[in-house]
């Protein structure tokens, strides 16, 4: 693995690292205005990075190639979206029915640690943006699709900067909820550990079939699309109404659309 690979997959774990740090400067617990804030700007980096980082490279991709371009795009997507919804029924998480709070998809919270679900949570989150970035790294190191680094490189900063606030979502609940700052810290860094992880056996099993980069990049935009449905939208249109949580989802949205065009 050649630095310029790793430094795109260690690029967004900072940014979850650096997020979760907030809970040594950050006194108050944050309020769910602003949590709602930036689960906005969250999604909306997400379906723009699913959009012109894997959506559009995996159509070009497969037009290039002499087939039908929809074909790998649209098969790639479906399983994308599939497999995080087997995985958000397997994995129990704080994904909460408002009717039954007592009930997280079938496990008692008694029986369960809240702190470990809701790092479980954030690591399903996680989980599809780091397979996200090692599919663009391995297209571009492979040299088998028109990727170029600095167009890898741009998803890796669009998702770091969108797992700063995250890792700052995980780590000052866990704080206001009596876990010391170094325990709150360690919990919302290792939810991003898995992004890394995605991303390096996304590359590996790229390499061993070419042909699939197609199908791997719209699996990623799948997958980050469902996580965008299921948690962050919901998330940021819940409470009082606020036009707040659009505005910052249109910022998340334009800065990595712009990051995108103009690094790729």
């Amino acid at each position: 693995m050649n630095a310029q690979v790793a430094y795109g997959l260690l690029i967004p774990f900072l940014g979850t690292t650096l997020g979760s740090a907030c809970v040594f400067f950050m006194r108050k617990q944050m309020s769910r205005m602003l949590e709602r804030i930036l689960e906005a700007f969250a999604a909306g980096v997400m379906v723009a990075a699913s959009v012109w980082s894997l959506l559009i490279p995996s159509l070009e991709y497969a037009e290039d190639k002499g087939t039908w371009a929809f074909v790998p795009a649209a098969v790639g997507f479906w399983f994308g979206i599939l497999f995080l919804l087997i995985l958000d029924e397997v994995i129990p998480h704080l994904h909460v029915d408002p009717e039954h709070p007592e009930i997280t998809h079938g496990v008692d919270r008694g029986h369960l640690n809240k702190t470990i679900m809701l790092v479980l949570a954030v690591t399903l989150h996680n989980f599809p943006e780091g397979m996200a970035v090692g599919v663009v790294l391995a297209g571009w190191a492979g040299g088998n699709m028109d990727i170029s680094l600095s167009a890898a490189l741009a998803l890796s900063i669009g998702i770091a900067i969108q797992n700063f606030p995250e890792g700052a979502i995980i780590s000052m609940p866990l704080r206001a909820a009596g876990n010391s700052k170094g325990k709150a810290f360690l919990y919302g860094t290792l939810s991003g550990a898995v992004e890394p992880v995605a991303g390096i056996l996304t590359i590996l099993f790229a390499a061993l079939a070419t042909a699939i980069l197609p199908y791997l990049l719209a699996f990623a935009a799948g997958a980050m699309i469902y996580v965008c449905i299921e948690d962050l939208i919901p998330g940021m249109t819940e409470g009082k109404h606020s036009n707040w949580p659009t505005v910052f989802f249109a910022v998340g949205f334009t800065l990595m659309m712009i990051l995108d065009v103009a690094l790729g």
